[in-house]
């Protein structure tokens, strides 16, 4: 059922990304006076549709995109076209065609901002700033950290010469600088101590890896049905004291202690409706969400207390200009970390994945959802600036270098060109879903 759930809710988003972007072209397209064949949601053979005027409405098979057919536009569509039609794409300057490439991306930008703008009028979170300090709650042994002399409670009170960074700071830092060091002065014992972290790429999530983890409150997050911990009497929302007796400050600790009791009974001491409790909990080795290994089912997540207002319109434009500059400055340094090896493609989502994480999002709520739309809104834009051929951004690109050469390029050169595009783009969807696909599966 979560499967079905997930495809609409997966439909829902890409549609409404879609319609924005060609609506995007559509509009600049007819504003210049071009003249749009076709309207598709989807590419590949017509399922069904409609025609208004000029323009055939229709949803195609392959449901990954969309596109508007302007008159001219692609190669090939010269025949049967009047070349002397000042309608068609081509006929138009340089200038017009770039604006109508550029109208697709500009308006998911748009539609990202106004997302969050109208989500922060109604409801804006914060993380209370007692939760943004840097403190390290676990040193993974032998990690990156644990040999830079890192230690549990450790406060960061500089990173890379910033001041007082958060610990969002600190994650998005570790996450872009696999092999490149990171410059700490930490505070132990009222203290100061200078010190550096080389993240090392973790083959798990593609990413930089330090070996530690936020200090602060943990909870269950979710109980796997039929495992020790339901048997035992755990419920989501438990907040979790100790094990064995140790502190539970960070999901690591407590993932470590579980990972290494050897099938030993687990004494977990936890709070519920404010009352401490204690259960003996028997893990088993299975395997849940990767290779097997001693477990009890559960899925532990930070506890953050979060501060909840409204925003007026400038407030909420503000910071919505803020979390998408902040956005396409992390695209900036993954694209720039997949290309320097530092980050691995792997990372990348294709329409498995962002269809579990909409069906994920919407079940949690409507905040959820149209922080999700904002986020893959922005990136569609972002990916569709790149230089890459039948992308908005190859054909800027073309135009403008047209521009400055002062006349066209070849028709072998864009037949060139769109055919190298259209391989790409193929590959990079057959990589994207193999990706989703063995992320879902268990390895091993």
């Amino acid at each position: 059922m979560q499967v079905f759930e997930n495809i609409l809710w997966w439909l829902v988003l890409i549609g409404v990304m879609i319609m924005i972007h060609e609506l995007g072209h559509f509009w600049a397209a007819r504003f210049f006076d071009v003249k749009v064949e076709a309207f598709s949601f989807g590419f590949g053979p017509r399922l069904f549709g409609f025609r208004r005027g000029e323009t055939d409405y229709r949803f195609s098979l392959l449901l990954f995109g969309g596109y508007v057919k302007m008159a001219g536009e692609q190669v090939g569509d010269l025949a049967g076209v009047d070349v002397n039609d000042p309608r068609t794409f081509l006929a138009k300057p340089r200038w017009q065609r770039a604006i109508i490439a550029f109208a697709g991306p500009f308006m998911n930008i748009v539609l990202a901002i106004s997302l969050l703008t109208g989500l922060f009028m109604v409801k804006y979170q914060k993380v209370a700033d007692e939760d943004m300090k840097a403190v390290i709650g676990h040193v993974i042994p032998d990690s990156p950290a644990a040999k830079a002399g890192i230690q549990d409670g450790d406060r960061i009170v500089k990173l890379d010469g910033k001041r007082d960074p958060s610990w969002e700071d600190v994650d998005l830092k570790e996450v872009a600088s696999a092999y490149q060091p990171m410059y700490l002065t930490i505070e132990r014992d009222g203290k100061r101590l200078d010190t550096t972290v080389v993240p090392t790429l973790s083959e798990r999530t593609g990413t930089g890896y330090a070996g530690w983890d936020e200090r602060g409150e943990v909870q269950l997050g979710a109980v796997e049905p039929g495992y020790p911990a339901e048997k035992a009497g755990l419920q989501k929302g438990d907040l979790l004291i100790a094990v064995n007796g140790q502190p539970i400050h960070s999901i690591s600790k407590f993932q470590e202690l579980t990972k290494n009791s050897g099938g030993r009974p687990l004494q977990i001491q936890f709070k519920r409706n404010g009352q401490v409790r204690e259960v003996a909990v028997q893990p088993v080795f299975a395997k849940l969400d990767g290779p097997a290994k001693w477990m009890i089912g559960v899925g532990p997540q930070q506890k953050l207390n979060l501060i909840t207002t409204r925003l007026s319109l400038p407030e909420a434009l503000r910071e919505s200009l803020r979390q998408n500059a902040k956005g396409t400055l992390l695209m900036g340094q993954f694209l720039k970390g997949v290309v320097e090896r530092r980050m691995s493609p792997k990372t990348i989502t294709g329409p498995i994945g962002i269809a579990q994480l909409s069906g994920e999002a919407a079940r949690e709520g409507p905040s959820a959802f149209v922080m999700l739309m904002s986020m893959v809104s922005l990136q569609l834009a972002i990916l569709n600036l790149l230089p890459i051929p039948i992308f908005d951004g190859a054909t800027i690109l073309m135009l403008f270098v047209e521009m400055a050469m002062q006349r066209d390029l070849s028709l072998s050169v864009k037949e060139a060109v769109f055919k190298v595009g259209f391989v790409f783009i193929m590959m990079l969807l057959a990589f994207v879903i193999y990706n989703d696909i063995s992320k879902i599966l268990p390895a091993g």
